[in-house]
């Protein structure tokens, strides 16, 4: 029975679901259209809040770009690379292949999201090069579902934000929450604890059981994944050449004649080269880097946010680079994979425009979300019903701040109106953003440019995964609150 249900999930999903970019075009016209019947905007208003809104994710997708770039490049360090390894020739088995990365990547989500996702990402790769027979979709699928417990996790932006005192607390939340409230009720909090750990536990077995038998699996050549170990050499070397070469180590050295009968060759690094080369540059800004991050997280109790993740990215992949021009070549190689998003964030920028725009009586296509859900609300129901609602947010306005910034100041205060603790209110809008990332390849932009593969590869075993976590979200909301 599984089985048939997984062939027709992936099979619905390789046939209708689209390349990610005309993924969100379409989501852009639908949002359009349901703003002009829903919210009475006229096409001109609805144009210009999607015009206006292209350019309001420029900073984050910068983030998630470095974030791309800076983490493959980091795993891409020869040590890195070689603990990787090592950890992937743990698993003997398919089966416990997609265990081991939906457990790794689950947990790694859970303690920061930025870092979870790339790692998820480039360990079930090292699995597909170490162990035969696994299949390589179900397998960065699995890397990427465990994504699906950020948002209740040590880095999840709407607790953190719940935690953060200031006006601008008050203001969301339209005077429902007049004090920060701590994250022991929220991340900490029994119901959410167990909510996390019965969604790990789920989606490890489920994923494990999806694997298809041997003769159905999509088995990849590891020789296609990349990477491969080889010494690269100038074209411009050899008889009648120029005079600079690359050389085993990656150094450019300028190639001198010792002598017209000699056929000898002499290698000297120019003053350049040797800065290029230099431990002791790539020694000294890493010490500064690093040195800054643990003084403002360490000394000073900052928490590790994602621009944070970022740095730590950046110098430890200087520092086991060795030297400036390894890292370079490191960055240069990840940075075409971040095409994907630098071409569709601005289209989802411009979706949340509209979706967050009010008309002239203060109607927004989000809202009227939102408020359909209160409708219908009683005490019990109203945490459920707002993690729904978030989850259908959650597909045209994929951002946890945007999601946060929209729902808040009309679930707060609803929530409150029918006794409903705030930080559970906040929680429920913070799983509902979480949920349908599942579906949405906004997210899975940055696995999918590591993996290599296209949405469609892995969004059919990923749909499976969306019904299992909203089982478990549902009951634990409706019985653990």
């Amino acid at each position: 029975m599984l089985s048939k249900l997984i062939d027709l999930s992936v099979k619905l999903i390789r046939k209708y679901l689209p390349d990610p970019f005309v993924f969100a075009i379409i989501l852009t016209v639908v949002a359009g259209l349901a703003a002009i019947i829903c919210t009475g905007q006229g096409p001109l208003d609805v144009l210009e809040n999607w015009g206006g809104g292209v350019w309001s994710l420029l900073a984050f997708s910068m983030q998630m770009a470095l974030v791309l770039v800076c983490g493959s490049a980091l795993a891409d360090a020869p040590l890195i690379k070689k603990g990787l390894r090592k950890m992937a020739a743990l698993p003997k088995t398919p089966a416990a292949a997609i265990t081991t990365v939906t457990l790794v990547a689950s947990i790694a989500c859970w303690i920061n999201w930025g870092f979870g996702l790339i790692v998820g990402a480039i360990f079930a790769k090292e699995i597909a090069r170490a162990v035969k027979g696994v299949d390589y979709r179900l397998l960065i699928a699995s890397a990427y579902s465990g994504f699906v417990v950020w948002h209740s996790g040590l880095s999840a932006s709407i607790p953190l934000a719940m935690a953060t005192d200031g006006p601008s607390l008050a203001e969301v939340s339209r005077g429902a929450i007049t004090q920060a409230i701590p994250i022991s009720q929220t991340i900490f909090a029994t119901y959410n604890l167990i909510i996390v750990f019965l969604i790990i536990v789920a989606l490890t077995v489920v994923n494990t059981l999806m694997h298809p038998a041997p003769e159905k699996a999509f088995v990849v050549d590891p020789a296609l994944l990349g990477d491969a170990e080889e010494i690269k050499e100038d074209p411009l070397c050899g008889p009648g050449g120029d005079d600079v070469c690359e050389i085993e180590n990656g150094k450019s050295a300028e190639m001198a004649k010792k002598g017209a009968n000699s056929g000898k060759t002499e290698w000297k690094l120019t003053p350049s080269e040797r800065l290029n080369n230099s431990a002791l540059l790539s020694g000294i800004i890493a010490v500064m880097g690093l040195g800054y991050l643990f003084v403002k997280i360490v000394i000073n109790g900052a928490s590790l946010d994602l621009n944070n993740v970022i740095m730590l990215f950046m110098f430890l992949g200087i520092v086991l680079h060795k030297t400036p021009i390894k890292y370079v070549k490191a960055v240069t190689e990840a940075a075409s994979s971040s095409a994907g998003i630098l071409l569709q964030f601005p289209f989802y920028a411009g979706i949340m425009g509209i979706m967050t725009s009010a008309s002239a009586e203060g109607v927004s296509l989000a809202g009227q979300i939102s408020e359909a859900c209160v409708a219908m609300s009683n005490e019990k129901t109203f945490p459920l019903l707002t993690f729904l609602s978030a989850g259908l947010v959650n597909v045209f306005v994929p951002s946890g701040g945007g999601q946060w910034a929209v729902q808040a100041p009309i679930m707060l205060p609803a929530g409150m109106q029918l006794g409903v603790d705030p930080a559970v209110t906040g929680m429920a809008i913070a799983y509902g953003d979480a949920w349908t990332n599942l579906i949405q390849p906004f997210w899975a932009l940055p696995a999918l440019a590591i993996a290599k593969l296209d949405a469609k590869d892995i969004m059919g075993f990923c749909l499976i995964d969306l019904f299992i976590v909203a089982a478990i979200v549902c009951v634990g909301f409706l019985f653990l609150v």
